[in-house]
């Protein structure tokens, strides 16, 4: 049935499901009341048919459009597709479930047109704060009920109109209860705009056209993902790495990747990896199944859309237990932490056969800084959390990028200078470019940044760093060298300077300086086969020292 559809038919829905998304996600966005989501873009959107299957989808954070679709089956398998009326919106968080930490909430809402289900709308948003013991977050939890508020899937509207009951429940466990209950809303909304939208599609070509040309969508998709795995050798190729550890105890957290690649199909075996960590490593099976497709997709048609037909010849294998697919109550506050290195180890595996669509390695981890207190200046508690931005691997023919958010990340944005001094008693001293950070090679990889703040309230402030990958740095290929590690050094160049990756509440004060230098990206090909020209280009700008061209470049 779906090839008879008209191809001009087929590419103009495609476009208008993505349009809706697109909508539903700048509805979001605008209408969220927390910067985690109106500034940074910590948020998702997708829509789906009546089988979760993905129809379209905004960019945002590639690990939550890669498993919205597992929440949605979760509850139709809870309740049936006949218990789904108009105008319900779902809600849910639970990290064992959709795979994240307690701070991201799903939420959809089913798609009705003339009286028939036909599919769903959802939104995964970073909420600012869903209680816990520390203000946004803490890096030295033991278990998840530290974490904050934890919801199954339960019903935020009822045909149309907000359960108060419940919203009250979400709302008073956060401490900014009028900015949850409007991210909330901005969440729903997000949703209906979605409905809306689809049902303009649904009127103007019928749900039976829209069917068909989503299926003709679907076949195109996996045809096109099995011609590009059948183009790999068949094989299995392994790569292996480490977490620095799991932010409680100094064990370093092995995670092993063997990729099998048989005629059109793909499996991702992650077995072997380190078991769940007593800190907050932990990684809820849906997000690392989520993580892999993202590696998949790094290679695989990394230039066509992702849709239902996308991912059908992969498959993952997790063992229950390890970090990687974690149970109660192994706490999950920095579950991504693992993810980006699981997807470069993903193309480190591949690139002994695919060199020319590998990269090598970005520098991988969030790298968060999180600073809360009691803001002197506006006479208020606050709390802000950031994520920084590093290098990137360099690949056959090119550099890696600078100053580039991690790859689990997506579209998310840090915090502007603007932003944080106006709202938050901080003073950004510098925000640069770091030098000689990057991996050398006839590519060089990017580099990381440099950011440096100083304290200026004169109450209580506490800084909470959650900082990985220096031990498994970014790594290069075919010769390229490994990148320089992520540091952060509170009061740099004074008697009281002090180095740390992770720690949790520690008091600083007026006047404190914490400088944050990221990671830089992997390099790629012999370092003496850098070109002169392009040495002399990374010297002007302030990228590279003579003295690490001499002794790395061998100029």
């Amino acid at each position: 049935m779906a090839d008879r559809v008209n191809p001009i038919v087929v590419e103009i829905i495609r476009n208008a499901v993505n349009s809706a998304a697109r909508e539903m996600n700048s509805c979001l966005i605008k209408s969220a009341f927390g910067p985690g989501i109106y500034e940074m873009k910590d948020c998702s959107v997708g829509i789906f048919d009546r089988e979760a299957r993905l129809l379209g989808q905004s960019s945002g954070l590639p690990i939550f459009l890669g498993n919205l679709e597992i929440c949605i089956q979760i509850v139709t398998d809870k309740i049936g597709l006949g218990g789904y009326r108009k105008g319900d919106v779902f809600v849910m968080n639970d990290p064992y479930l959709q795979g994240t930490h307690a701070a991201d909430i799903t939420v959809f809402s089913p798609i009705f047109y003339e009286g028939r289900l036909e599919g769903f709308s959802a939104v995964r948003a970073a909420m600012q704060d869903m209680g816990g013991k520390n203000p946004m977050g803490c890096s030295d939890s033991t278990e998840v009920y530290q974490e904050g508020l934890r919801i199954p899937p339960v019903r935020l509207c009822s045909e149309g109109k907000i359960c108060e009951d419940v919203m009250d429940l979400l709302t008073i466990n956060s401490r900014y209860h009028a900015m949850m209950r409007g991210d909330l809303n901005a969440c729903i909304s997000a949703c209906y705009t979605g409905e809306t939208r689809m049902g303009e599609l649904y009127r103007r070509y019928g749900t039976k056209t829209v069917q068909e040309a989503a299926l003709e969508i679907f076949r195109q998709s996996e045809l096109l993902d099995r011609q590009a795995v059948a183009a790999i050798p068949d094989g299995e190729y392994f790569a292996e790495g480490c977490l620095d550890n799991d932010g409680i105890t100094q064990e370093e957290r092995p995670l092993k990747v063997k990729v099998t690649i048989q005629g059109e199909e793909m499996t991702i075996d992650l077995s072997g990896s380190s078991k769940m960590g007593i800190g907050p490593i932990n990684c809820g099976e849906a997000q690392t199944i989520a993580a892999c497709r993202v590696g998949y997709k790094e290679v695989i048609n990394p230039e066509s859309q992702v849709s239902g037909g996308t991912f059908r010849n992969l498959k993952v294998i997790v063992e229950k237990g390890s970090f990687l697919a974690a149970e109660e109550p192994a706490p999950c506050g920095w579950y991504f932490t693992g993810l980006g290195l699981l997807i470069d180890l993903i193309i480190k595996a591949l690139a002994p056969v695919i060199p020319q669509q590998a990269a090598a390695a970005h520098y991988g981890d969030s790298n968060v800084i999180l600073f809360s207190g009691y803001d002197s200046i506006r006479k208020k508690q606050f709390a802000i959390c950031e994520a920084t931005a590093g290098g990137w691997g360099a690949y056959d023919g090119g550099d890696g990028q600078n100053g580039m958010i991690n790859v689990v990340n997506g579209d998310l944005k840090n915090w502007g200078i603007e932003f944080i001094e106006s709202k938050y008693p901080l003073r950004i001293l510098s925000y640069k470019v770091r030098p000689d950070s990057e991996g050398a090679g006839k590519y060089r990889g990017g580099l990381g940044l440099e950011r440096t703040y100083r304290v200026e309230t004169e109450e209580e402030c506490n800084l909470m760093l959650w900082v990985e990958r220096s031990k498994t740095t970014a790594w290069g290929l075919l010769g390229g060298h490994a990148a320089q590690a992520p540091d952060v050094v509170v009061n740099p160049g004074t008697p009281e300077e002090k180095h740390y990756l992770k720690t949790n509440m520690l008091p600083v004060k007026k006047g404190d300086i914490i400088k944050i230098s990221t990671g830089g990206g992997g390099g790629y090909g012999d370092p003496g086969e850098r070109s002169q020209k392009a040495i002399e280009s990374d010297i002007e700008n302030g990228y590279l020292t003579l003295e690490h061209v001499q002794r790395l470049y061998r100029r």
